[in-house]
């Protein structure tokens, strides 16, 4: 476990233990393994589990029946006659309110009974203390409800969705949410659990251990790849959606592919928070970035989805229409018809298939990925399999795959635009579009685009695109095209570093002359292409040459610096040694000029030259000089060391000799006198160094 997370940890079972001590609230964790609900139920009680740090005032605990279901009500003294009037009243339903006295830390906290029959039966209460994210409540529950219960009054009072949620941390886990609290053997002190999201609703930072939930307003802003396995067509869908939209667009969106009515088809992978096609992708609990989704057609043997939906949309005609009170009573009677009546007319209905005409491009298609899927899928419907491969993706994408790639790999992008109301369309997609030499030297050299020009808001959309990515001029060539001479294959080129429009073939022209323009646009295109590859080839020459020579360089400067810093360490350490040996000097002149200070202050003072039986002792010194001082002959040997130290000759680094016999008075006892050690009175000792 990581530091932070282990500081957490503590500091939350400090809180929910009233443990102030840090020392025995870390051994406590310790001997859990740091295991949060483990150490809890350690410092517990084992017959109350009643934390140190809850303190309990007595409130009065009311059973009585609101809306026909038992609570229980807990308040104090002062609402204690209010709750016992609503018990009297309930008393009229012929229900049975009993009075209790328990122990609470909540004044308004509502336990739920589940209803049942006249007979009493014993049941405890239970407490539970609830941590979720930075929050913690207390719930009293009676041990005859449910664990549903206990989490729908828990996610009532977090005002957090149920099916979203989930309790964690019991000691038995229980089998579902029917469970009755009282045979999971709960104790009847605190219980502590933990409150989790079921769904990924939170997301980490890089490197970021937090785990706050990502607020709506983010949510909102995201784009959820959906990746859809259609079994009705056997083909598999990426599609993109902002968190904006409902999951009733991408509903309509797949029906826009595969042509099945909302109404028939068959989801599989919603989250179980969708209960409604009118969720916010946002708000519906699907994964981020990407989610997986099935769908298929609903069965017709499925008569009961079918004939609930018939009502459904019968309800919403009526409150739709401007109609009396007995247009409602007659569709009333109908609804009140025998189901078989409706399953024959689902039969009948699901028989009769009206021929309608589809558009490449549905009117008002707010998502350019989706418009060019449903363009492809509807063109090899009306027009046959023999056409080009329609790129499927933004105008932006096909611009850079096609002509924003390297020279190698460029390709002209052909961008046919369709229209249904010129007389030429048909005729061009299948034959010039059609035409197998077309379509391989298209398929060879160009990335096909294609877009429907039959609506307005779907031309002025895709000018738009054409606008911020070609320029002004190039939405104005093509806005200024004629109706009559739709449709059109707009050939786009890279040349000389710009994008433009090269050349548009109009659909009043021949296979020939389709050919002629194609292969003209192909020529120039490849000319150009050998152009930008001998070019881009030259570039990177001449970029590896600089990148070797900048790393030559840059090898150089590093060794250079190396030796400029092992220089810079080497000086560095040379000082660090004088500056080291000179500290170690005066320290030790220090020493030793306090031991001098010290002896000097117990030196006694020299005799005078008038005195009798004076010693006259003289010390040469290295050197060859010579030091004299006088001593009483009684004086001790300490005393002339002790000199000698005032003078700067430690004993410990100089001996003293005596030329004869020769001899090293340091080695001998400092108490001898010098009358003791039959000194001359003018002896001549010898200092030298050892």
């Amino acid at each position: 476990m990581m530091a932070d997370d282990r500081e957490i940890t503590l500091a939350d079972f400090q809180a929910c233990s009233g443990i102030d001590d840090i020392g025995e609230a870390i051994m406590h964790l310790e001997n859990s393994n740091w295991d949060l609900v483990s150490a809890l139920n350690k410092v517990v009680h084992h017959d109350t589990q009643q934390l140190p740090s809850e303190v309990s005032p007595d409130v009065e605990m009311i059973e009585a029946f609101v809306d026909g279901v038992p609570v229980i009500k807990r308040s104090s003294s002062s609402t204690s006659t209010s709750t016992t009037n609503m018990a009297d009243t309930t008393k009229n339903n012929s229900t049975t309110t009993t009075t209790t006295t328990t122990t609470t830390t909540t004044t308004d906290d509502v336990t739920i009974i589940k209803p049942g029959t006249s007979k009493v039966t014993d049941s405890t209460l239970l407490k539970f203390k609830i941590h979720f994210l930075d929050k913690t409540i207390k719930i009293n529950i009676s041990d005859q409800c449910t664990v549903g219960d206990l989490k729908a009054q828990v996610c009532e009072k977090l005002k957090v969705v149920s099916c979203q949620h989930q309790l964690d941390g019991w000691k038995k886990e229980p089998a579902s949410s029917s469970t009755i609290l009282k045979s999971l053997n709960l104790p009847r002190g605190i219980n502590i659990l933990f409150l989790k999201p079921s769904t990924p609703l939170v997301e980490l930072e890089a490197g970021d251990s937090s785990s706050e939930v990502v607020p709506m307003s983010e949510r909102l802003t995201r784009n959820y790849m959906l990746k859809i396995t259609d079994k009705i067509q056997n083909k598999k869908y990426n599609l993109p959606f902002p968190g904006t939209q409902t999951v009733r667009d991408v509903k309509a969106g797949v029906h826009a592919l595969n042509d099945v009515p909302v109404r028939k088809q068959e989801w599989k992978g919603w989250p179980n928070s969708v209960t409604d096609d009118s969720t916010l992708l946002a708000a519906s609990g699907i994964n981020y970035p990407e989610h997986s989704l099935t769908v298929s057609k609903l069965q017709d043997t499925d008569k009961s989805k079918l004939k609930d939906k018939d009502k459904k949309n019968i309800n919403e005609i009526v409150d739709i229409a401007d109609s009396d009170n007995s247009d409602i009573e007659d569709i009333e009677e109908f609804e009140d018809t025998p189901g078989s009546f409706l399953i024959e007319d689902d039969i009948f209905i699901d028989n009769i298939s009206t021929p309608r005409v589809q558009r490449l491009i549905p009117d008002n298609n707010s998502d350019e990925v989706i418009g060019t899927i449903h363009f492809s899928k509807e063109f090899e419907i009306r027009y046959g399999p023999s056409h080009p491969n329609f790129f499927n993706g933004k105008f932006e994408d096909a611009i850079k795959e096609s002509c924003l790639t390297s020279a190698k790999d460029r390709k002209l992008l052909g961008v046919y635009l369709h229209h249904d109301n010129s007389v030429l369309s048909n005729v061009f997609c299948t034959q010039l579009l059609g035409c197998e030499t077309v379509l391989q030297l298209l398929a060879e050299n160009f990335v096909v685009y294609g877009w429907d020009f039959t609506f307005d808001m779907n031309k002025q959309k895709f000018l738009n695109t054409v606008q911020s990515t070609l320029g002004i001029m190039a939405a104005e060539t093509i806005r200024t095209i004629d109706i009559d001479t739709f449709p059109v294959l707009i050939i786009i080129m890279r040349l000389r570093s710009t994008t433009d429009i090269f050349t548009i073939v109009h659909g009043n022209v021949g296979v020939n002359d389709l050919l002629t323009n194609l292969i003209h646009a192909v020529d120039v295109f490849q000319d150009q292409r050998r152009v930008d590859i001998n070019a881009e080839e030259e570039r990177q020459a001449r970029e590896l040459v600089k990148q070797e020579q900048d790393k030559a360089y840059q090898e150089s400067l590093d060794a250079d610096r190396a030796k400029e810093e092992a220089k810079l360490l080497q000086i560095k350490i040379e000082k660090q040694l004088k500056e080291k040996a000179e500290n170690e000097r005066m320290l030790e002149e220090a020493r030793k000029e306090s031991i001098r200070t010290s002896v000097e202050s117990s030196l006694p003072a020299e005799p005078d030259d008038t005195i009798d039986n004076i010693y006259k002792i003289k010390v040469r010194i290295p050197g060859g000089k010579l030091l004299e001082r006088r001593f009483l002959p009684d004086t001790k040997l300490q005393v002339l060391i002790n000199y000698l130290i005032v003078e700067g000759y430690p004993h410990d680094e100089y001996k003293i000799l005596l030329s004869w016999p020769r001899k090293d008075l340091t080695t001998l006892d400092t108490n001898l006198s010098f009358s003791d050690l039959k000194f001359h009175p003018q002896e001549t000792l010898i200092l030298e160094e050892r």
